[in-house]
């Protein structure tokens, strides 16, 4: 029997892959902060502790979806927590892997370790710009170090870069918008023509597996999208339609937000968050086979 070890189960992405694998043959492990209730569990504080060599015995697949991103604090203040989980855990858990013979071990990162986007294109595995603030630094730092251990040894490494993942359950800005959608406070957005990248939860599990089983994806970085590209005003239609609410005929003119944009950096850095491009392109997945079989609607 096939045994799998995922870190970070108990998260959005962690717990759908777990229910993608509920119904099959796979022997189960996780490593937690704290006991799963349904899956044998080595306790385990990756940012604090030492991984105990126990928690590889017998694996033939490691799905490393634990990392930290997205506090609130000053991110230059809590930098040593990026550096321990997303790259000195990663490290430790892949060295240990591929000294006990773990036979393939995926990755999860972010499209932030790619860089920037740029304006009128979507980025690819190719681009290799300044990753994005802290989290992205410490993810590329971390797939730079994966990849040369996957060389020096004999075990398949792969690496997904998610595009804005969605689906039930989904938290930070996506949940907020969610909810400011549905209680009749966020703003009806313009119709920009920008583009971002999104993947539904389900695909995205889906594509983990893909690139775990497929010998074409050893060595190699993915981003996972489903393949295309929304605008800003069409997310918000399909939240307003998942949420039962008439979608408003009228939209804040895109001056204003221009307007807000102005005033100072912080609010800049907001409006084009918002309104902005982040598109990616997962050609480079789909030539293994990967379509995207949900869509907005699928919320």
């Amino acid at each position: 029997m096939t045994s799998l070890l995922i870190t970070g189960a108990t998260g959005f992405v962690g717990g759908n892959l777990l229910k993608l694998l509920e119904t099959s043959y796979f022997k189960i492990c996780v490593i937690s902060r704290q006991q799963h209730p349904d899956y044998e569990t080595i306790v385990c504080d990756l940012g604090q502790k030492q991984i105990p060599t126990s928690a590889i015995a017998s694996v033939d697949t490691v799905f490393h979806l634990a990392g930290f991103a997205h506090d609130l604090r000053d991110a230059s203040k809590v930098e040593h927590l990026y550096r321990a989980i997303n790259v000195n855990a990663t490290v430790q858990l892949a060295e240990l892997a591929a000294q006990q013979g773990v036979q393939r071990f995926v990755f999860v990162s972010s499209v932030k370790a790619g860089g920037g986007t740029i304006v009128g294109r979507c980025m690819t595995e190719e681009d290799k710009g300044e990753p994005q603030g802290i989290y992205g630094s410490t993810k590329r730092e971390a797939e730079l170090k994966l990849l040369e251990i996957g060389r020096q040894s004999c075990m398949h490494v792969s690496i997904v870069r998610p595009s804005l993942v969605y689906g039930p359950g989904v938290k930070g800005n996506l949940a907020k918008m969610r909810s400011g959608i549905e209680k009749g406070w966020f703003p009806p957005l313009p119709e920009t023509g920008n583009h971002r990248s999104m993947i539904h939860v389900d695909d995205l599990v889906r594509a983990l597996l893909l690139v775990a089983e497929d010998d074409r994806a050893n060595g190699e970085i993915f981003i996972a999208t489903d393949g295309v590209p929304h605008s800003s005003r069409k997310i918000y239609e399909a939240i307003c339609q998942q949420v039962d609410k008439t979608v408003p005929r009228w939209s804040v003119p895109k001056f204003l937000f221009a307007g807000v944009a102005s005033v100072s950096s912080r609010f800049r850095y907001k409006v084009e968050k918002l309104l902005g491009d982040e598109c990616y392109s997962s050609t480079k997945l789909e030539s293994l086979g990967f379509r995207a079989e949900r869509t907005l609607k699928d919320w």
